[in-house]
């Protein structure tokens, strides 16, 4: 009960799962949110007391009020938000359909201000906290993979965490955002070789960041030596957007 735990959505794959690994090695109780059932109940299996999968779709504020009354209820406490989960739709604005524009909203910034919404109400009883969103580099320069709803609903993640870091700066809690690009992930492996070529050929560092990076980037900005750093996208990205 006197651990610190932490809430990583999207957490089964990928940068969530480094993220919540991170943590849990830092001795954080790691909760994965995630609609991924089958690899979630393989980290289950791995019975690590640090790393627990549960199940929620962002895009369901029930699921959301669900998990966060379970969590309460299991540890009394929620000390970090790591929104994670995201989606994408690949088509160009002529041809997605209107639905999966709308999916993308409702994961990607729906679900975001929801987990916010509830869990502040828990830090601010706390008097303490740390909100990371994980946006993304078309979230400030615009999309550029031909998914006219993400760029969008990254843009609104950056404004959701400037609002939030002032809404929350008297409690005690700070919310900022990590604008990764170029991330060896399963996103970036739909790629074409073409576009791998031309996106390393556009990295100053000349090569694809890893996981590890972003949940680094994290495990920084939750410590003690971010207290005074709030409302900040931060870029991860080899040198791509230098702003």
């Amino acid at each position: 009960m006197d651990k610190k735990v932490a809430i990583i959505t999207g957490g089964v794959k990928g940068i969530g799962r480094a993220i919540a690994e991170e943590l849990a090695g830092e001795g954080y109780v790691s909760i994965i949110s995630d609609i991924d059932k089958k690899n979630g109940k393989e980290i289950n299996k791995n019975n690590n007391k640090n790393l627990i999968f549960k199940y929620c779709d962002v895009s369901k504020e029930d699921d959301i009020k669900s998990l966060i009354d379970a969590i309460m209820n299991d540890f009394g406490r929620i000390d970090v938000l790591v929104n994670n989960a995201g989606v994408i739709r690949r088509r160009n604005t002529e041809e997605i359909k209107i639905e999966d524009w709308d999916i993308v909203f409702k994961v990607n910034i729906r679900g975001s201000f929801i987990f916010c919404k509830y869990v502040s109400e828990i830090m601010k009883q706390q008097d303490s906290g740390k909100i990371v969103n994980i946006s993304s580099i078309a979230g400030k320069v615009g999309d550029i993979t031909s998914a006219p709803g993400y760029g969008p609903s990254k843009s609104a993640l950056n404004g959701l965490t400037k609002t939030f870091a002032r809404e929350m700066a008297p409690y005690n809690v700070n919310v900022n955002a990590i604008a990764p690009h170029a991330i060896a992930t399963d996103m970036s492996s739909e790629w074409s070789e073409e576009k791998r070529k031309k996106v390393l050929s556009e990295i100053p560092l000349n090569r694809l960041g890893q996981p590890s990076n972003v949940a680094a980037t994290v495990l920084f900005l939750i410590s003690q030596g971010a207290d005074f750093i709030t409302g900040e996208i931060i870029d991860v990205n080899g040198g791509y957007l230098m702003d």
